[in-house]
């Protein structure tokens, strides 16, 4: 699939995280400023059946909760110390995977989120997950 169809269906509002890291390989990843973040299910995405790979369903999932944490903590960084997901249908290349996350509960040192990953209006996967808020270290 060509770069340019990777785009949001709408692309207005949209805007491509921009990620030298990881996500560089498997995206874009589009976010907005209402919370909601997508990405366009490429051949580079595909197992061996054809559906989206579940390890791409995690690393977005993994995205999205990770940067609605930082939010929610202010802005600090967060890591991951816990994603379950639950596979609960398939993602199919072309089509156009949106998160919500949402802030279950936030301690002075754990961010809880939760989202369901869809397509259109059928869910694909289902994440939760516990980010640890990292505090630095006085003069780090």
């Amino acid at each position: 699939m060509p770069p340019e169809t990777a785009q949001p269906p709408d692309p207005a509002g949209w805007t491509a995280f921009d990620d030298p890291g990881f996500i560089a390989h498997v995206g874009p990843v589009w976010h907005r400023d209402d919370g909601a973040y997508g990405f366009r299910a490429e051949e580079k995405h595909a197992n061996l059946i054809g559906i989206v790979q579940g390890g791409m369903l995690m690393t977005f999932a993994d995205r999205a909760l990770g940067v609605a944490a930082m939010a929610a903590a202010d802005g600090a960084n967060c890591v991951t110390i816990q994603l379950d997901m639950q596979f609960v249908g398939a993602g199919r290349i072309g089509d156009w995977i949106e998160a919500r996350p949402e802030i279950v509960k936030r301690t002075n040192s754990l961010v809880f989120l939760r989202t369901d990953l869809t397509r259109g209006t059928d869910t694909v996967a289902s994440a939760t997950g516990i980010w640890k808020i990292l505090r630095r270290r006085p003069g780090g």
